[in-house]
Formats: structure tokens, C-alpha cells, sequence
């Protein structure tokens, strides 16, 4: 995404550029994420989210597509989540009319307090979206390993479904996901399926007590992208590798 439009030659934030892959997907969710600066004393917000367009006669560009009044009273920054569901629904089917975004948060003094600028001291406060999209075509698996469920009677080895909630865990320096399906192996490795692993077979006829024989255990797995807080409440974008058990098997 580029953070920066320019409107009548004055840079502005915001713009997002999608990938025509993105574009071909169903919008599950979108956030658009706003971080406000500190306030001293206890203060009213009111933060606008403006729809750019192209000049027309009327001379307007703006369209109000959302308003929020906010109350902030922490001398720390703050983030703030906007539903932007809709409006991307709406971008992904005309395109044509995405012209960018621009955000304010006058307090009553009238100072904008909403971080949309590239400047110093900035770095990983400005704008960005949340979004969780579905493709629209399915994608056909190979079938590589057993898969079961938790009413499964397979005694084999087996990867397992499991969800982990980072909000149960009290983790909420984790803005995205909340939680994801990591799986698990468990199940049994009977020596005469084995003979993929024949070392591992002869070394347990030559020598039963000093093995501890096959184990059931990823043997293929994927990372997953993470949007978290750093301690300097910066946001931080990160593929996390071997979250994710995609495959079981025994080794």
C-alpha cells in the first residue's frame, strides 16, 4: 500500500494499491487502522474518514464515508480500528473508483492528531489495513498424510486440528490474527509400515533397548504472517515460519 496521495498537489494520506489477486477474492474483514498522538488532558476526538474522488464542476473532492467521536484520555498513543469492510467491497468491484482516502482527528483546539505522514518519529504509526479475504476458487489437495479429527478412530499417525486463541492466552500486543489453526501429530508408528525409515527399523531389531523407535511428527510446515506491537507501539510485519503443521509422519 502507499501511504501518500497527492491532492491538488499537496501529499495527503492515504492511498492503497491492491493486487488484482487480492481484488478476485470475498472480503471476510477489513480494519483500517488509524494511530491518534497523545493527548495531555482529557479531550474529545472526532476522526473523519473521507472518500477522494476526481474534481467535478461543484469543485468537490471529498465524500464522508465514516465519522467517529472519540474520547481519548491517555497521555500515550493510541490506536484506533475503523470498519472498512464496505468500502473495500465497493473498490474491489470498480476499481475505478479508488482515489485514495484522507483522515483527520481535529480535537477541540482544532490540532489533527491522527499519524498520516511519513515524517520523523513516525515509522510504523501510519495507516494501514487489516483485511481477511477468501479466494473464490478452490484449490484442489493432493492427499499427503492422514488427516483426522478428534472423533477419529485412526490409530496411525495423524495430524490433528487445533486453534490457537491468542486472546485466551491475555496476548493482545497481537493485533492480527487472533487466532489460527495450527494442528498437531499424534498417533502410532508401527515398524512394519515403516519402510520408508529402514534405518530406523534395522537399528531397532539390532538394538531394541537403545532406541526409542519412530515418532509421529511434522514433517511439512508453513509460517503465517503476523501484525503485532513492538515495545515502542510500533507495528511490526512479520512471517513467522513453522507455525502451522501442514503434513504428519513418522521419523
Amino acid at each position: 500500500a502507499d501511504p501518500v496521495v497527492q491532492i491538488e498537489g499537496n501529499p495527503h494520506c492515504c492511498f492503497f494499491n491492491f493486487s488484482p489477486k487480492i481484488m478476485f477474492t470475498k472480503v471476510v474483514k477489513a480494519q483500517l487502522w488509524v494511530y491518534l498522538r497523545p493527548v495531555q488532558h482529557t479531550s474529545t476526538v472526532y476522526l473523519q474518514i473521507l472518500r477522494l474522488k476526481p474534481v467535478t464542476e461543484e469543485g468537490s473532492r471529498h465524500i464522508r464515508i465514516r465519522s467517529l467521536k472519540i474520547d481519548l484520555n491517555s497521555r500515550i498513543g493510541h490506536w484506533q480500528s475503523i470498519d472498512f469492510k464496505h468500502v473495500l467491497q465497493n473498490w474491489f468491484k470498480q476499481p475505478q473508483n479508488n482515489w485514495g482516502i484522507e483522515i483527520n482527528a481535529f480535537d477541540p483546539n482544532g490540532n489533527d492528531l491522527a499519524v498520516t505522514s511519513l515524517g520523523p518519529g513516525a515509522e510504523g504509526l501510519h495507516p494501514f489495513m487489516e483485511l481477511r479475504v477468501l479466494e473464490n476458487n478452490k484449490r484442489s489437495r493432493r492427499n499427503l498424510g492422514l488427516d483426522c479429527d478428534e472423533h477419529s478412530t485412526e490409530s496411525r499417525c495423524c495430524r490433528y486440528p487445533l486453534t490457537v486463541d491468542f486472546e485466551a492466552f491475555g496476548w493482545d500486543w497481537i493485533i492480527a490474527p487472533k487466532r489460527y489453526k495450527a494442528n498437531y501429530c499424534s498417533g502410532q508408528c508401527e515398524y512394519m509400515f515403516m519402510q520408508k525409515y529402514p534405518h530406523t527399523h534395522l537399528v531397532q531389531q539390532a538394538n531394541p533397548r537403545g532406541s526409542a523407535g519412530p515418532c509421529c511428527t511434522p514433517t511439512k510446515m508453513s509460517p503465517i504472517n503476523m501484525l503485532y506491537f513492538n515495545d515502542k507501539q510500533q507495528i511490526i510485519y512479520g512471517k513467522i515460519p513453522g507455525m502451522v503443521v501442514d503434513r504428519c509422519g513418522c521419523s
